[in-house]
């Protein structure tokens, strides 16, 4: 009778600690989840390309994009046919998102096919396919910050700071691939760490199957991932244990990689008859710096554009999201922490490598764009040590980093309300547009679409809105339902740890 209470006691405990954790993590993920779709930020080349795609699939079972592609001018043209320019990654997590959305349209009896099936295809399959996996990440940073040992405060700060404190915000809302590629990056490093802890040879092989898996799709979403997927993978390799561990480690690591680069490959092959990436597919006339600069508009790190895109104004990262300068503290700090050190050197490497990349790039301010863009999948890696950061700072310090955090998430708020692709010729959007805009009540300001342009028509009716522009609000009013959520999702937690005190 002892060991039976003995044993009762110990199993309450533990779902005592473990129950609260799990409620928190998802109220997170569901707070992450709700700000992002609450914005549907509209066309552009980019989030067209990677649409039409999607529809030449769905409608046409076909990879050319002929019959939509005058609505962007992001694409391959190879032997009479065009094909969107972008890897593939987005657009094929985005087809079944589209059949599952299709058939749900059907039974409410809204045609597929008509300009307004098509509108709300193009805000659904964005939230299933980007949205989606943005809030699941925080999920995941939210369970590192636990593992780092920052307790539930300290996961959550890091979780929402960097989900909604960064430009991670506004590439969550867009159609675009450098969201998902930084979620799979994150994802990948997660399942690496678990490795350590990994006791049976099954449990071994699905957590280096899953970083082969979530670090090779991260390749197939956006081109340059491909060395960070492969830091990745060594840093697996070095949590695993030696011996027979360490092949089964390299097996499944190598089985995920192989089905993600044979997905890749296949597409290639498929639609341009060979392996080459589908950039060097541009018309001759478009985008003639690819051909004249370097290798695909790719020389070497020049200093100047470094420099800008940490701490300039049109597209600096640091000055945008300041919380992002206290990421490479905590970095440090998870260093120092001998457990997780390769953790925190694979994740500087990455942030490092990424911004030497975007500082190599011809187009270096990446077009229309809110930060920067091509250095944007860096940033959940980045931020792994913002828990860390918190769970050692006094309460003066954390006081400043939740300052660095607002101002990020003001700046982010203001970005995706009004349009966070921010023009390349300005010197500085966020003074010049995005804060006069703002606070006039300007919102949704972008009107082109992902419809073509026969389905768009000339009225601007198919472009940007929020949740609350729907509700029947207007100006900031229609950001009000998104703040009553904040308002619930804080008395939320408050009942949950309060509960957990009790």
């Amino acid at each position: 009778m002892i060991l039976s209470n003995l044993n009762t006691e110990r199993v309450m405990t533990l779902t005592d600690l473990e129950s609260p954790a799990r409620r928190s993590a998802l109220l997170v993920g569901a707070l992450v989840f709700l700000s992002v779709i609450y914005f549907y930020e509209g066309g552009g080349w980019n989030q067209n390309s990677r649409f039409d795609l999607v529809r030449a699939i769905v409608e046409q079972h076909t990879l050319r994009i002929d019959s939509y592609h005058e609505n962007t001018q992001d694409k391959a043209h190879f032997q009479g046919h065009y094909y969107s320019d972008k890897a593939p990654g987005v657009a094929f997590l985005g087809v079944p998102v589209a059949f599952a959305v299709r058939a749900v349209q059907r039974a409410f009896r809204v045609d597929p096919y008509s300009p307004r099936g098509e509108y709300g295809l193009s805000y659904l399959v964005g939230a299933g396919t980007i949205a989606l996996p943005v809030s699941l990440s925080a999920i995941t940073l939210f369970f590192l910050g636990l593992r780092f040992g920052a307790g539930q405060s300290g996961a959550a700060f890091g979780a929402l700071a960097t989900s909604l404190g960064t430009p991670m915000w506004a590439y969550g809302g867009l159609f675009w691939g450098h969201a998902l590629a930084g979620a799979c990056l994150l994802f990948a490093l997660a399942a690496a760490l678990r490795l350590k802890h990994a006791t049976s040879s099954l449990s071994v092989f699905c957590w280096a199957f899953a970083v082969g898996i979530a670090a090779g799709w991260a390749t197939v979403t956006e081109y340059p991932a491909a060395p960070a997927s492969a830091a990745l993978a060594v840093l697996a390799l070095s949590q695993s244990r030696r011996g027979r561990a360490r092949w089964i480690t390299v097996g499944g690591i190598s089985i995920g990689a192989t089905l993600c680069i044979a997905v890749l490959l296949g597409y290639l092959y498929a639609a341009f008859g060979s392996v080459r990436p589908s950039y060097s597919y541009y018309d001759p006339t478009s985008f003639s710096f690819m051909q004249q600069q370097g290798y695909m508009g790719l020389t070497y790190p020049h200093p100047d554009r470094l420099l800008k895109l940490l701490f300039g104004c049109s597209r600096g990262l640091f000055f945008l999201s300041p919380i992002t300068l206290a990421a490479c503290f905590g970095l440090v700090r998870l260093w120092r922490q001998r457990t997780y050190a390769a953790a925190a050197l694979v994740a500087a490497c990455i942030t490092a490598y990424y911004f030497l990349f975007n500082a190599s790039f011809y187009w270096w301010k990446a077009g229309l764009s809110f930060g920067p863009r091509y250095a944007g999948a860096c940033i959940p890696p980045l931020c792994c040590g913002l828990p860390v950061l918190w769970r050692q700072a006094p309460p003066l310090g954390r006081r400043v980093l939740i300052l660095l955090a607002g101002i990020g998430s003001c700046i982010a708020l203001m970005a995706v309300s009004t349009t966070s692709q921010l023009s390349m010729q300005d010197s500085c959007p966020l003074i010049h547009s995005v804060l006069p805009d703002f606070w006039a009540g300007r919102l949704a300001l972008n009107r082109d679409s992902m419809l073509t342009l026969a389905e768009a028509g000339s009225g601007g009716n198919y472009g940007a809105f929020n949740l609350g522009q729907l509700l029947g609000l207007h100006g900031l009013a229609s950001l009000l339902p998104l703040f009553a959520a904040w308002t619930l999702a804080s008395v939320l937690w408050m009942r949950i740890h309060r509960v957990r005190s009790v």
